[in-house]
């Protein structure tokens, strides 16, 4: 993707230089699909690393247990049901774009139904990695896995165990 960008502006300034076009919209829209598809590929990848964005006001000073019980009622209140709204809402667009073999409306560009069959794609991969969050956080709200062992990311050992857990 940097690549792909990198070589846009060289060849939209060197172009101007010689004067041949040396760029492309193809490869304009290659740099937005490159794009897109780290963000929508990454989102269930950064679920199980523990990546996406919290809240820490409350939520750095809970213990293991109580973050695994609030991962679990995010996940199963909100990521599972939002993943699959934008899948059933996207269904239509993508299947028609699939039917038409949907084609960018800029001269050289790209074919459209590839990068938005990711969508669906990307989302689904979401929902399966919510539901292995959902029951990892589970087990360890209810005790079936080791509350020292990590939740999402890195264990912090300050605050939790079982000898001090509340809980």
């Amino acid at each position: 993707m940097i690549g792909v960008g990198t070589w846009n502006v060289i060849g939209r300034y060197l172009g101007n230089l010689v004067g041949q076009n040396l760029s492309s919209n193809a490869l304009i829209e290659t740099q937005w699909y490159l794009f897109d598809i780290v963000f929508l590929l990454g989102a269930a990848y950064t679920l199980q690393k523990g990546g996406h964005v919290r809240v820490d006001v409350f939520y750095d000073r809970w213990s293991r247990r109580h973050k695994a019980l609030a991962d679990f009622i995010g996940t199963v209140i909100f990521l599972i049901p939002f993943s699959a709204l934008v899948i059933y809402f996207s269904w239509g667009a993508v299947l028609k774009s699939w039917a038409v073999w949907e084609n960018s409306p800029d001269p050289g560009g790209l074919l459209r139904f590839p990068i938005k069959t990711m969508i669906l794609v990307s989302f689904a991969l979401l929902i399966l990695q919510g539901i292995s969050e959902a029951i990892k956080n589970w087990a360890i709200f209810s005790g079936y896995l080791p509350v020292n062992g990590p939740v999402n990311g890195p264990a912090d050992d300050t605050r939790d165990g079982e000898a001090g857990d509340a809980n």
